[in-house]
């Protein structure tokens, strides 16, 4: 099953080389990866999306995260609201007579052309991994000859309360 982990990690040199290392040891497969800056200088997110076999080995890897010197926090948000997206940049075969149609075929998914060259265009497009899997699918009869992906970044939507934060329930008064 794939998970979604989220890591919020010290932006030190090598963390990023431990963590896949310890994935890596584990003989967890990486699906994707995706590091940044967050709003506290220093202090960057990773996001992981891992194929996991069972609930056990899953708990067994995100406490083996949790114990890296660098980490400062590890969640599992696979099962969470989140909001999720990917970048893509796709480029394909075209003749100007082609990007037209092309054109008219990437507009309902709200995808963009970034390069025009004489025989190919550049097509950004950003969302969920199946959107643009569908998008991928739709330009390959004209011809792709180049595709970079992101990888998968994510965080909760909106605020979901921690468990710590949940009160305690009665059902007696």
């Amino acid at each position: 099953m794939k998970r979604i982990i989220t890591l919020t990690v010290q932006d030190r040199s090598g963390v990023l080389n431990r963590v896949t290392g310890l994935l890596q040891r584990r003989q967890f497969n990486i699906s994707s990866i995706s590091v940044g800056a967050t709003e506290i200088e220093g202090v960057s997110k990773m996001t992981l999306v891992v194929e996991v076999e069972d609930e056990q080995r899953l708990e067994q890897v995100t406490k083996q995260l949790n114990k890296q010197i660098d980490v400062l926090k590890v969640s599992d948000i696979t099962d969470k609201a989140i909001v999720a997206r990917e970048l893509a940049l796709i480029k394909v075969t075209s003749g100007s007579q082609l990007r037209s149609e092309i054109n008219g075929l990437i507009d309902p998914f709200r995808a963009i052309i970034v390069d025009v060259c004489k025989d190919s265009i550049t097509v950004q497009v950003t969302g969920k991994p199946d959107k643009i899997d569908a998008l991928i699918d739709l330009l390959r009869p004209f011809g792709i000859k180049e595709v970079a992906r992101t990888g998968l970044t994510a965080f909760l939507r909106g605020h979901q309360p921690q468990v710590n934060e949940l009160s305690a329930y009665s059902l007696t008064k």
